[in-house]
């Protein structure tokens, strides 16, 4: 495993590989602020638990809608500056928070600036990735992507914070923090040179109207939109549901998020070797297996807190095997891909905490959200096996692992051209 991590290593650009995981950290930990000072804010504003479920939501699907427009920047501006726009915006929204939130409404609007954290996804996984060969982009992606557990840092860190010097105050530490990964990109990443400088717009959207595209996506509302909405929840989750204090609800948190985001880089070493499908395959099956298994351990912290890691980390596995897949099916064009279906998956997540808070308002119980979640994990498995048939006789080995050298062709007519990729990644 030492030299093949070394092997890893030396294929590609480690500097930008660090720091777009760092920026996809520090990005993921100030999306989920809201949610990891929700016990605080809701104490604050009297909130109902369908108000703690918009609340939560409104950053969650402001970042899936910035996530393509942001993809689709980068490919003409370079990803690389699309991060530190990206970032110095971020700086921009947490200085709002800091100053003009005092009510409920501006809370919704700060939500929704929140969500320019939540843009970095797509751009994160194709800079860290791009310099990479074929053969290694599942490892690749998956450490970016392990960049997650900037959400369990956020639970770890923003409670305690916020007891001592107030909630809002956390907004305008974080507008000081996000100066650190901004420094790092600068200084130690550059531009990978794995796009087509010669696409046009077409050939760069032509991901929005293929049906692969759409079925990677409702598959990742599945696995990074529960680990998102999740995460976000959890901490109104344990503090209503067990009674424990703010600060141990976000500790629970954070032991389920860290497992989702180290798993996360595992889903894509594995998919890289068993294949992404294969994976998926397994990971649907936990999640719904977990999620149901909450709905019935209500009343026990113990058995929920052992369930719910369980569940993130299948989400995790399969978020790293989801993006294994991506690069193989849109080697020039993963960015937009990437951002388009990272996109629909965390307005999937979005959903999870207004699910969660109309369940327990309406009917009594959070075990229904549960219950929900897992029906739509079985049906997601279900289309995965019927599309699997297609993909490996297209783009794709037997099982979802990287073809050696083969033709990139779509399984649907298609006007537009569709690139080679070869062993090394190059177009």
């Amino acid at each position: 495993m030492t030299g093949y991590f070394r092997s890893f290593l030396k294929s590609g650009h480690s500097p930008t590989l660090f720091a777009a995981f760092l920026y996809f950290s520090f990005s993921c930990c100030i999306w989920v602020l809201n949610g990891a000072m929700a016990p605080f804010i809701s104490e604050t504003f009297n909130l109902t638990p369908a108000e703690k479920g918009l609340m939560l939501s409104i950053p969650i699907m402001a970042g899936a809608l910035m996530r393509f427009p942001l993809g689709l920047l980068s490919q003409y501006i370079g990803r690389k500056k699309a991060t530190l726009v990206e970032m110095a915006m971020i700086a921009v929204a947490m200085l709002f928070g800091f100053f003009f939130v005092q009510s409920f409404n501006d809370l919704l609007a700060m939500g929704v600036l929140l969500g320019i954290a939540g843009a970095s996804f797509g751009v994160a996984l194709s800079l860290g990735s791009g310099s990479f060969p074929a053969r290694h982009k599942g490892m690749a992606m998956g450490l970016v992507g392990a960049g997650n557990v900037g959400t369990a840092l956020s639970v770890l860190i923003a409670p305690p914070l916020a007891q001592a010097f107030g909630w809002v105050a956390v907004y305008g530490l974080a507008a000081i923090a996000i100066s650190i990964p901004m420094l790092v990109m600068i200084v130690f990443a550059k531009e990978p040179d794995d796009l087509n400088e010669h696409a046009s717009f077409k050939e760069h959207i032509a991901c929005l109207f293929e049906k692969d595209g759409w079925a990677f996506s409702l598959i990742y509302a599945v696995t990074f939109g529960g680990f998102i909405g999740l995460a976000t929840f959890l901490p109104t989750y344990y503090y209503d549901q067990f009674a424990v204090s703010k600060i141990q609800a976000g500790q629970l948190t954070m032991l389920a998020a860290f497992m989702g985001a180290a798993l996360r880089v595992f889903g894509g070493w594995i998919s890289d070797r068993w294949g992404g499908i294969n994976t998926l395959t397994v990971v649907l099956l936990t999640i719904a297996g977990s999620l149901l298994a909450c709905s019935f351990a209500g009343e026990s912290l113990t058995a929920t807190t052992l369930l719910v890691m369980l569940c993130f980390s299948a989400l995790g596995a399969g978020n790293g095997a989801l993006f294994q897949l991506v690069p193989l099916r849109w080697p020039a064009a993963t960015a937009v891909a990437g951002s388009m279906i990272g996109e629909i998956g965390a307005l999937g997540g979005g959903l999870v905490p207004a699910t969660m808070g109309l369940s327990k308002q309406y009917a009594g119980s959070f075990a229904w959200g549960f219950v929900l979640f897992a029906c739509l994990a079985l049906l997601m498995l279900l289309m995965l096996r019927k599309m699997q048939q297609r993909w490996t006789r297209t783009w794709a080995e037997k099982g979802g692992r990287a073809r050696v050298a083969a033709s990139h062709t779509s399984a649907a007519p298609a006007k537009v051209p569709t690139p080679v990729v070869t062993a090394t990644g190059r177009i």
